[in-house]
């Protein structure tokens, strides 16, 4: 056990963890050199250059004659998979904390950092991209020293691309980063920190053993759903899965044991023998809370059960995407999905289309509020159809964040005029160093799911980088603001808005659906409302067929019963048309400007 040492990697988006995790793997010799990012497995990750999935992979490094085992988790930077890097983190002892030699110190970075040392985990900060022509080394460890306390000399310096000081920070893995504690002896604990579907042999699941020893062939429990299985095989990780007789303490491995059903696996749960079972689960995993919901509906109303199927393969991989089944007048049988953010949302609407070739609409994400009615009873309402009637309600508490936006001096103004305008109550600011500023905002979670993080990049060049968590829930004057096409509401188009915003919001959704609607043979009115009160309308005109184009002059009496009579046709039909929304109209409503 003295020769294992288990570390993760964390940084902010796009500051080189994979490919630094590439050259730890090819100086390991793990793997030749081939490819660039072994770990990003995922075509969607190759292709948008993000880490979506921890991974995890075992190096064998041999250092005077003795041999040592290096397991690494390679985690996602971006700001909505920060649930996948806690649980890597919960299965380490140390961490590599990566900067950018370019960019210096980011949001995400210093959340992650602040995560890993609740864990207490063995930091090893490393500066990365030395190579760079635009590298400012000594600034940026400027910053490290004055967020760490750390000494100058116990920063490293390195290139994942040429591949410079690597060998220096495996042999601060093996120097800095305690072994693994935990008693070989005493009844099996493992942490269970993910899984995946296999067609073929189930679902396997991927722990790191706290405590005893786990064999092939061993009856093992899992805590939480109190179930039992064969252990049929167990093994190492490597680029492919190597099977093995035992997984000892401190090791990280995966366990095959025929499960057909995603329930019966939680990422986060406690495997144990069914014999000499252990007390108690590990304890200090949190179950985590989705914070966007989103209606999920297939096109095609006969996917409605391969819709499932796939968002329980998805859960699986992605244990913080949840889901139930819903009805929509609009759209038919869907799920209301809960996602950790926006780029969440997009990657598990892509990856259902890539992995299961299902097309699915997506309706406008929301946020959950408590609704307080006048007995002082509270509701969680999720969607906005689910409101109660406004007569009822008391008030409304919305979710609001704790927002930290780091960025450079000079976008200061505009990054503030943006914060305001989405209702951020500013704390405080803070220098990180000379031309690097900390600002701190409580903000309603409403005003940001929709484009807050888009505009605030393109407001910042880039610069700007940005992180959250949740406060509290704040009481807040929101209205219910309806869409109506002819008269009838499309549910799916219905969101919770602050007064203040209700009117210019319906406006701009109105002149938005009147581009996007088709025309048909009768006119459409849209209409914006808010209870029975019409705050702004549209209407899209017929297409009108010349029906007097045959009459060559002569009486204008002709003309007029010919008009007439279109008339008539034009009223039956619209009371029996009914008005196709296209899936650009439900996408267009998170990009209103």
């Amino acid at each position: 056990m003295n020769n294992i040492r288990n570390f993760c990697i964390i940084a902010h988006i796009d500051h080189g963890k994979s490919t630094l995790a590439d050259r730890l793997l090819e100086y390991t010799k793990t793997i030749e050199i081939n490819h660039a990012q072994v770990l990003d497995d995922m075509d969607l990750e190759r292709e948008r250059g993000i880490t979506i999935k921890s991974h995890a992979i075992q190096m064998e490094y041999t250092r005077n004659n003795e041999k040592y085992i290096l397991n690494l988790i390679d985690t996602p930077g971006h700001v909505d998979f920060s649930y996948e890097v806690s649980r890597s983190i919960a299965a380490c002892e140390g961490a590599l904390l990566i900067v950018d030699a370019a960019q210096g110190i980011q949001a995400q970075t210093i959340s992650n950092l602040y995560m890993a040392i609740e864990n207490d985990l063995e930091i090893i900060p490393v500066i990365n991209k030395i190579d760079l022509p635009s590298a400012m080394p000594d600034e940026v460890e400027d910053q490290i020293v004055e967020l760490l306390g750390c000494k100058r000399e116990s920063i490293l310096r390195a290139s994942g691309k040429t591949g410079e000081g690597v060998y220096d920070i495996l042999n601060a893995v093996i120097d800095c980063v305690p072994p693994p504690k935990g008693d070989p002896d005493a009844p099996l604990q493992c942490l269970i920190f993910d899984s995946v579907f296999n067609s073929f042999r189930g679902i396997i699941a991927y722990f790191k053993v706290a405590n005893g020893v786990v064999r092939k062939g061993d009856r093992v429990k899992f805590i939480a759903t109190g179930k039992e299985y064969e252990a049929d095989e167990v093994g190492v990780l490597k680029l492919d899965m190597l099977p093995r007789n035992e997984i000892r303490t401190g090791d990280v491995g995966y366990i095959i044991s025929g499960i057909k059903t995603s329930r019966e696996v939680r990422v986060g749960d406690t495997i144990t023998h069914v014999k000499n079972a252990a007390k108690e689960a590990i304890s200090g995993f949190e179950e985590v809370k989705p914070m966007v919901f989103a209606g999920v509906y297939p096109i095609e109303s006969e996917d409605f059960e391969n819709l499932r199927t796939s968002l329980e393969k998805l859960q699986l991989n992605d244990a913080s995407l949840t889901f139930q089944p819903e009805s929509s007048a609009a759209l038919g049988f869907g799920f209301r999905c809960g996602f950790l953010g926006l780029l969440h949302m997009e990657i598990v609407q892509e990856r259902l289309d890539r992995e299961f070739d299902i097309d699915v609409i997506t309706t406008v994400p929301n946020v959950s509020y408590k609704v307080y009615d006048r007995k002082g009873n509270c509701i969680e309402v999720h969607n906005p159809s689910g409101l109660p009637d406004p007569a009822l309600i008391e008030h409304i508490d919305e979710p609001y964040i704790r927002a930290s936006v780091i960025t450079n001096t000079a976008y200061i103004g505009p990054i503030m005029t943006l914060c305001l305008g989405k209702r951020g109550i500013l704390l405080k600011q803070e220098y990180i160093s000379g031309d690097r500023v900390e600002i701190y905002y409580d903000m309603p979670l409403g005003e940001i799911v929709i484009d807050f993080y888009d505009k605030l990049k393109s407001i910042s060049k880039g610069y700007a980088s940005f992180d959250y968590h949740i406060q509290d829930f704040r009481p807040g004057k929101l209205v219910k603001l309806d869409v109506l096409l002819n008269g009838e509401p499309v549910d799916a188009l219905s969101t919770l808005t602050h007064v203040d915003n209700s009117v210019t919001f319906g406006r701009r959704m109105c002149e938005k659906l009147k581009e996007l609607i088709p025309r048909q043979q009768f006119d459409i009115a849209i209409q914006a409302a808010i209870g029975s009160k019409i705050i702004a309308r549209e209407t899209v005109k017929a297409v009108r067929k010349d029906v007097t184009a045959k009459c060559y002059g002569g009486d204008i009496s002709r003309k007029r019963k010919l008009l007439e009579k279109q008339k008539e046709g034009k009223k039956r039909m619209k009371q029996i048309g009914t008005v196709e929304v296209p899936q650009k109209a439900f996408l267009a409503v998170l990009k209103l400007d």
